[in-house]
């Protein structure tokens, strides 16, 4: 049985705040799902007209925090299939048919299980599903370096996965096998280089802090060593180079990232050890 064009058993999950100028794109991209929750935190704009309009149950949940936020979501999901998606994302062609094949695996697999009656011969193999995820950078979708395939679980069982609840850089993390789809989501953030810098200045004094509270080992050396070896990493070994000047750029904001992240660890401690300058 194909499910081409039917909605499929399965709930979306996004979080929102003032994300009109993206929301009705990414909504389009996953109406094949019956039921799409909306999470907003105090929009000002069109954000909740948009997701009502295409048939969202909204809910208004002040800021908890992302992972918080986004387990809320989960939490008021109808079904216990979940996909998870952020508002300046979008599920490509190719991502949805392995999300409708895997769901009607398992449609098949609760038949053969009925028609047995007894203990179930199939048991679903993975808890969840990761996927690759193309950044668009300048214009650009990166298909090189820190870009792509830039690997995220997205479609889950929420019995058996949960949001972690770091200040930043949340993940799915899931209880069992992880299975992998074929597509891609794709990443329109939209921002500009002034945009992404401080969005990441933001991240890499919330990074900070959790260096701070873990009590971490002196700086110094990281502050050197490790935007060095990102570089390789990203520029070289992950080909960002063949990504043109986007992959370049790409590569050294990432960079910038983590020298920022340690260079505030020091900056505190210095300020720990001379509390008076």
């Amino acid at each position: 049985m194909t499910y081409n064009n039917e909605k499929l058993p399965i709930s979306v999950v996004i979080i929102t705040l003032n994300e009109s100028g993206s929301l009705g794109d990414c909504l389009a991209s996953v109406d094949f799902a019956e039921d799409i929750v909306v999470v907003d935190s105090g929009s000002t704009d069109d954000t909740v007209a948009i997701a009502e309009k295409a048939g969202a149950r909204v809910f208004y949940k002040e800021w908890l925090g992302f992972g918080q936020q986004k387990n809320y979501g989960v939490e008021r999901a109808k079904f216990d299939w979940v996909f998870c998606i952020d508002a300046d994302e979008r599920v490509d062609g190719e991502l949805q048919q392995s999300i409708r094949q895997v769901v009607a695996n398992q449609k098949l697999q609760l038949e053969l299980d009925s028609e047995v009656k007894s203990t179930p011969l199939t048991q679903p193999v993975f808890n969840g599903y990761r996927m690759a995820r193309r950044n668009y950078f300048l214009g650009r979708g990166l298909k090189h370096g820190f870009g792509y395939p830039d690997l995220k679980v997205r479609f889950i069982d929420r019995r058996h996965g949960r949001w972690t609840e770091p200040a930043v850089h949340e993940y799915i993390a899931v209880d069992g096998p992880v299975g992998h789809l074929q597509g891609d989501l794709l990443h329109y953030s939209g921002e500009s280089i002034q945009q992404f810098l401080e969005k990441n200045n933001r991240y890499t004094t919330l990074q900070a802090s959790t260096l701070i509270a873990k009590s971490t080992s002196w700086p110094r050396l990281r502050i050197v060593v490790n935007p060095i070896l990102c570089f390789i990493k990203g520029y070289f070994l992950k080909r960002a180079f063949l990504d043109g000047i986007p992959g370049l750029v790409h590569t050294v904001c990432h960079c910038f990232t983590t020298f920022a992240k340690y260079v505030k660890l020091y900056e505190h401690l210095q300020k720990e050890k001379n509390p008076s300058k």
